[in-house]
C-alpha cells in the first residue's frame, strides 16, 4: 500500500515519519510572535494545534515565510470563544482569521476530511457534517506532499504523513495521492505544481509532471476567477521566469494564453520565446529587491512580443487616424485574448496605453533627455518606466523605477466589520454556489 494514497482510510494509513529538533533546522524564534500565541493559547485550552503548509516547508528551507497557517482539531465556534479578537470566513470551508494589532492577521483552520476534496462517486457536495476530520486526514488532502508537513510547539517536532521532508531533501515537488485522480477532482493543482517547482528550483516528480501534460486542457473548466488568482500568484512570486519555462515545457502556458502560440512556435519562435523570458526575468529581479510591479505593468511585460510579433507594434510611432486605429485594433485584441482571465477593464486600458505609447520612447532614445513635449504627455510616466523594464531585457541597463503601494483590498486582508444594527445578515453567496466543490464548469 502506498505511503502517499489519498484513498484509504487513518486505519489503514502508517504511522507518520515524526522528525526531532536535533534533525532540523526550525527554530521557533523564525516563528511569527502572534502566530505562537495563538499555538500556546490553543495547547493551553487543551486543543492540538500545529503549523501547517507553506510555514513549515519554508521554514525548514530556511527561508521566511510570507504567511503562518495554523490547523486545529478546535471548530470554528470553538475558535470564536478562545479569541475574541477574530472573526469566521468563507461559507463552506470556514476558516478563523485571529486579529492583532497593528495589521497582523493568523488564519486557523479545523482539521478537514480528506474526502470533501476527493469524492468517489457522482456527489458533488458533501454534508456540512462531514468536513471535519484528523490530522492525517487534512495531511493527506492537501495539494502538495510539502505543503502537507506540521510543526508542534510542545517537543518541536516536524510530523509528516506523506513523505513532504524527503522530497523537500531531495526537492522534489509531488502531488499527494494518485496525481491524475487529484488534478482531475481539481485541475488548479497543476499550476500550483508548477509555481512551487519554479519558486524552489525543484523538479516535478514524473507521475505528477505526466498527469500534468496529460490533462493540461482541463484547466479550462475551471472558474474563471479562480485561475486569474493563480495565474497572479505565479507572475507576482519571484519567478515567473522559471514559470514560464515550465508553463511552456508542460503545454499549460498554450492553455492560459492560447494566443501566444504562433509566435512562440513559428520561425521566430525561439528568438521570441528568449525574449519573453528576459522580460520575466527583469520582474523576478525586482522582486527579489522588494518592488512589486503594478498589474498592468507585469501584464505589458508579458504581452509585448506577442503584441510585436503579431499585431505589429514597433517601429516608427504612429500619429492621427493611424494611431487612434492602431491602439482601437490591440484594445480589441486585448479584450478576446484576456477575457478568459477575467482581467479588470482599467487594467486593460492602461496595458493598451503602455503598449501603444512604447514606440515614443524608443524613438527618443532613452538617455534621459526626453524632450518636453514627451515629459507633459499624461503617460509619460508610466510609458517611460515600462520602457526601463524593457531595456534592461534588451540591453542589460539595470531598470531605476518606484511604484507606489496600492492599499490593499481584499477581504481577506480586512479588519472585521462593525455589525450592524437590526441583525441584518450577509446576502453574498457561497463561493461553491454551483459547479461541484471546486466550481468546475459543467
Amino acid at each position: 500500500m502506498s505511503h502517499n494514497d489519498s484513498s484509504v482510510t487513518d486505519k489503514q494509513r502508517p504511522e507518520p515519519v515524526v522528525i526531532p529538533r536535533a534533525e532540523h533546522d526550525i527554530s521557533r524564534q523564525n516563528i511569527d510572535r502572534e502566530a505562537l500565541k495563538v499555538l500556546y493559547r490553543l495547547r493551553d485550552a487543551g486543543h492540538a494545534a500545529y503549523l501547517v503548509g507553506g510555514g513549515v516547508r519554508d521554514l525548514y528551507l530556511g527561508k521566511t515565510p510570507k504567511d503562518f497557517d495554523i490547523s486545529t482539531d478546535a471548530h470554528p465556534g470553538e475558535l470564536r470563544k478562545i479569541f475574541k479578537n477574530s472573526r469566521i470566513i468563507g461559507r463552506r470551508f470556514r476558516l478563523v482569521q485571529v486579529f492583532f494589532r497593528p495589521d497582523k492577521i493568523i488564519e486557523v483552520s479545523t482539521f478537514r476530511c480528506s474526502s470533501e476534496y476527493d469524492l468517489d462517486g457522482e456527489e458533488e457536495v458533501l454534508a456540512a457534517n462531514n468536513t471535519f476530520g484528523s490530522p492525517v486526514e487534512d495531511a493527506f488532502r492537501r495539494d502538495l506532499t510539502i505543503n502537507a508537513l506540521f510543526y508542534e510547539i510542545e517537543n518541536f517536532t516536524i510530523i509528516d504523513y506523506v513523505g513532504g521532508v524527503e522530497d523537500l531533501n531531495n526537492k522534489i515537488v509531488r502531488i499527494v495521492g494518485d496525481p491524475e485522480r487529484r488534478i482531475i477532482r481539481d485541475p488548479v493543482r497543476m499550476l500550483r505544481a508548477i509555481r512551487h517547482a519554479a519558486r524552489s528550483n525543484f523538479s516535478i516528480e514524473p507521475a505528477t509532471w505526466a498527469a500534468i501534460v496529460k490533462h493540461r486542457d482541463k484547466l479550462t473548466l475551471c472558474p474563471d476567477s479562480r485561475i486569474r488568482d493563480e495565474f497572479f500568484k505565479d507572475l507576482r512570486g519571484g519567478a515567473s521566469r522559471a514559470w514560464a519555462e515550465l508553463a511552456l515545457e508542460s503545454g499549460i502556458f498554450f492553455v492560459l494564453l492560447p494566443f501566444y502560440r504562433a509566435c512562440l512556435s513559428g520561425p521566430e519562435g525561439a528568438a521570441n520565446r528568449e525574449r519573453l523570458l528576459r522580460l520575466l526575468a527583469v520582474s523576478d529581479r525586482l522582486h527579489g529587491e522588494g518592488t512589486q510591479l503594478p498589474e498592468e505593468m507585469l501584464f505589458a511585460l508579458l504581452l509585448l512580443v506577442w503584441a510585436e510579433a503579431e499585431m505589429g507594434l514597433g517601429g516608427e510611432p504612429l500619429k492621427g487616424q493611424q494611431a487612434f486605429a492602431f491602439s482601437r485594433d490591440l484594445r480589441s485584441a486585448l479584450d478576446a485574448n484576456l477575457a478568459d482571465l477575467n482581467i479588470k477593464r482599467a487594467t486593460r486600458e492602461v496595458l493598451t496605453g503602455l503598449l501603444v505609447n512604447l514606440p515614443f520612447c524608443v524613438q527618443c532614445g532613452g538617455d534621459g533627455n526626453w524632450p518636453k513635449w514627451l515629459q507633459k504627455k499624461s503617460y509619460f510616466r508610466e510609458v517611460s518606466q515600462f520602457y526601463a523594464l524593457c531595456r534592461e531585457a534588451e540591453a542589460g541597463e539595470k531598470a531605476e523605477v518606484a511604484f507606489a503601494e496600492k492599499e490593499r483590498t481584499s477581504e481577506q486582508h480586512r479588519r472585521p466589520p462593525r455589525k450592524r444594527s437590526g441583525g441584518q445578515r450577509s446576502s453574498r453567496q457561497p463561493a461553491f454556489a454551483k459547479g461541484g466543490i471546486f466550481g468546475l464548469k459543467k
